[in-house]
Order: structure tokens, then sequence, then C-alpha cells
């Protein structure tokens, strides 16, 4: 078998064996591949796509390059939830105690934030001695007595998908549907979770910019995990709007912990609510109804939060800034960003949001960057309201003073305001199980 054969293959348009693509990803692999060749297959698929059995099978090709995590040491069902990243995101931090203490098991790899989008272990970390590499032993033995543990992404998990990502980075083949699938999903795959959640962000702010573009990859996930074995829905969120008021690691931790005291924003509340109540649906938990109630009650009695507590405190992590957040380390400095003019905000550019929080040293351009926890913004007025000249639009944090003047730049003209008021879109927009698609607008 010749890869010179399986590129010129889908070069014209051709279907592509299971034992092609399984030798292709394992070659490429082991090195017996070279880049150059792996980048005309990648442009070739990008440009012929690939059918659902297609991707299925290079799917599993990936997932099975590395370790398969065996997750069978936990009692009960386990649920994961991915999602395609955004901008103020950190639903992770809410529902996983929500699920946990109506009953869930989650145990959950998530990554690091790289560019406009944030990571949720970065946000793990901004708690001092919050501990987020953990051998699996003491990973599933968390999640048995806590219900919850989030960890980062370790040992040799779908190695294929490393390779491939950074040579689709290179190669202008990142935004294909079928393999951003097949890299989503090949990760979850190799998790070894029994039921998946995928939170499909579109907008401004996300990868998929477009309804039905968000529709068209969540399909083609569902279709995978359920292929695999693996019960899976997935939910399209709005992410043309950042999620809730705080951009940044600490300061969205603050936010987790508000939203936990059902003191949190609206739209990152309504969010969770609807990730939760499907995550506990998939457990088996009840209806969708049913399991939207027993959410809301997990936060309203306490025990959300206290969940949260527990899992900290099990990963190192020093609880009392969660229990007091005014413990968190403050930014030296700091700068409000004023409206010059009156009217409604009409749009707000979420993925220059992102950069804004960024350049003040929340976010990291290069894998390697450092990151200040406690920079980053508070958004005090967001689409749909009215400013008045000289009003307070956002707050800026950050060590850098030299950042501040850049950050402001690119936050104001990330902000529309005009005279006339528009019509605001849900925060939901589709749910997409196995052969069935809602649209809720």
């Amino acid at each position: 078998m010749r890869m010179y054969d399986i590129i010129m293959k889908k070069r014209n348009g051709g279907i592509l064996a299971e034992e092609e693509i399984r030798f292709m990803i394992q070659e490429y692999v082991l090195g017996n591949i070279p880049d150059y060749q792996m980048s005309a297959m990648l442009m070739a698929i990008y440009f012929q796509g690939m059918t659902d059995i297609e991707t299925t099978i290079l799917t599993d090709a990936m997932a099975h390059s590395g370790d398969m995590v065996d997750l069978s040491g936990i009692d009960g069902i386990k649920v994961d939830k991915h999602s395609t990243g955004g901008v103020g995101d950190k639903t992770s931090l809410i529902i996983a105690p929500i699920v946990a203490a109506c009953g869930g098991k989650v145990a959950k790899m998530s990554g690091r934030g790289l560019g406009h989008t944030g990571g949720t272990v970065d946000k793990m970390e901004s708690i001092p001695g919050m501990e987020t590499s953990i051998p699996q032993e003491k990973f599933i033995d968390i999640v048995n007595k806590t219900g919850l543990c989030v960890i980062g992404q370790s040992g040799n998990l779908a190695p294929a998908d490393k390779k491939l990502y950074a040579l689709r980075d290179v190669t202008a083949t990142v935004d294909s549907i079928p393999l951003i699938a097949a890299s989503i999903m090949s990760k979850k795959l190799a998790a070894g979770n029994d039921c998946i959640l995928l939170d499909v962000k579109t907008g401004s702010g996300a990868f998929m910019k477009t309804l039905d573009g968000s529709i068209e990859l969540a399909k083609k996930m569902v279709a995978i995990g359920e292929h695999a074995g693996k019960k899976t829905v997935a939910l399209i969120t709005d992410m043309d709007i950042p999620l809730g008021f705080a951009i940044g690691n600490s300061l969205e931790i603050i936010e987790v912990v508000d939203t936990l005291h059902n003191k949190g924003p609206r739209d990152l509340t309504e969010v969770c609510l609807h990730l939760a109540s499907n995550m506990l649906f998939l457990s088996g938990k009840g209806t969708l109804e049913e399991c939207r109630k027993m959410s809301e009650e997990a936060i309203a009695s306490g025990a959300a939060f206290q969940k949260l507590i527990e899992m900290v405190e099990a990963q190192g992590g020093d609880s009392s800034v969660l229990k007091d957040t005014n413990n968190f380390a403050k930014a030296p400095y700091e700068r409000k960003v004023i409206a010059s003019m009156e009217g409604y905000i009409t749009h707000m550019n979420t993925e220059q949001c992102g950069i804004s929080s960024l350049v003040l040293g929340a976010g990291r351009e290069k894998k390697e960057d450092s990151i200040d926890y406690s920079a980053g913004i508070i958004l005090n007025k967001k689409v749909g309201e009215y400013v008045n000249k000289g009003e307070i639009l956002a707050t800026l944090y950050t060590s850098k003073e030299e950042s501040l003047a850049e950050s402001e730049r690119i936050l104001l003209n990330a902000i529309k305001i005009e005279e006339k008021p528009i019509k605001l879109e849900p925060l939901i927009f589709a749910r997409i199980e196995k052969d069935k698609v809602e649209k809720f607008v």
C-alpha cells in the first residue's frame, strides 16, 4: 500500500477504504509517512470531504493511535462534556459540580487556552495549589469519592491528533468539518466516558461562525459518538457575545462561585442549566424536564457549590479562595473603559474581546507563554443594553501597565453602539441527537 495512491484516490473524489485510512494514520504516527504527503492528503480531504463512514473510521484510528483511558474502575455511568471553545466559557466548572450533586459521575479531561479562547485547566490553576496533572488511579479514586474530577489531558492520548492538528494549523486546512469532527471526537473516545455532551459554539467568538455550519459539525460528531457506542447529544449555543461578564482566569473562577451561589449572570446560568440537565439526561437520571429541576435545586440548596469545594480540596487546591473570593490575588493595574457615545450595544466581536484579554496577559499566543491569572476583563454592559456617554463599558485588569492602552483600543473597536436596539438571539439555537435535529430559532 502506497500513500501516493491513497492521496490520488482522495484527490480524485474517491472514498477511502478502512484499511487505507488505518494504514495512513498508523504509518504517519510511526514517522513513515512524511509531513509533505500528509499535507497533500489533508488538502485533498479539505476539498473533497469525507463520508460519515470515512470520518468515523478516521476518528477511531486517531483515538487508537495512543492510550485508551480505562474508566471501568468508576462506579456508574460516566458522562463527559466538550466545548468547541469560546470567550468567558467557564461552564465546565459549573456544570460538573451540578451533575455530581445530582448523582452523576464526571471524569473530565480538559485543555489549556490558546489564542482568544480560554482553557479550563488554566482557570483551575488560578486556584492556589490546584493539581491538574494527576495519576489515573488517583483520578478514578477522586471521581468515586466526590463524583467529579477535572484534569489536564495527560499521557499519550490521541497522538495522531496532535501531529495532524499541528500540520493543519500551518497548511490552511483547520476549517474542514470532517477533520474538526475527527480531532474532537478522537480525544473524547480515547478519554473513556460512556456518554458525551457536545457544546458546539456558534458566532463571532466561535470556531464555527454560522448556525448551519455548527449544526453540520454537530451532526457529524453525534454520528461518530453513536457509532462508537457512546450515547451522544449536541447543543448549539451562542458565542456571538462573551458568556457571562468575566473574561480571564481567576475572574472567571469568581463568576463560577457566584453562579453556584445562584448570583451569576443570567446568560451563563441559563446555558449551564441546559448543559447540566442534558448531561444528567444522558446519565439516565430522568427526563430533560426532571433533570432541569434537579439542576436548579442543586444550585439553590448549595449542594453544587459544596461539590466544587470537595473537588478542589481533593486536587490539592486552596478552597479558601472559593469560600471568600476576596482572597484571590488582585491585579496591580486596572482601567475603566468609557463609552464615547450613547445608544444601544448592538454587537460585540467576541473574538476581539478575547484578544483584548489576551493582550492583558490572561491568555497565551504560543503554547509556551505564561499566564497572568489575575488579568482579564469584567464587562459592565453587554449586547442589547443602553449606555450613556461616559458610562463604564468594562474594567481591564493586568500586571502589565503598558498593555492597558492596546487592550482598551481593541475592546472599544469590538463594541458597536447604535441608536436603535436589536432583537436578541436565543442562548440555545438547536439540540442534536441521533437522527434528530431540534431547532429553537
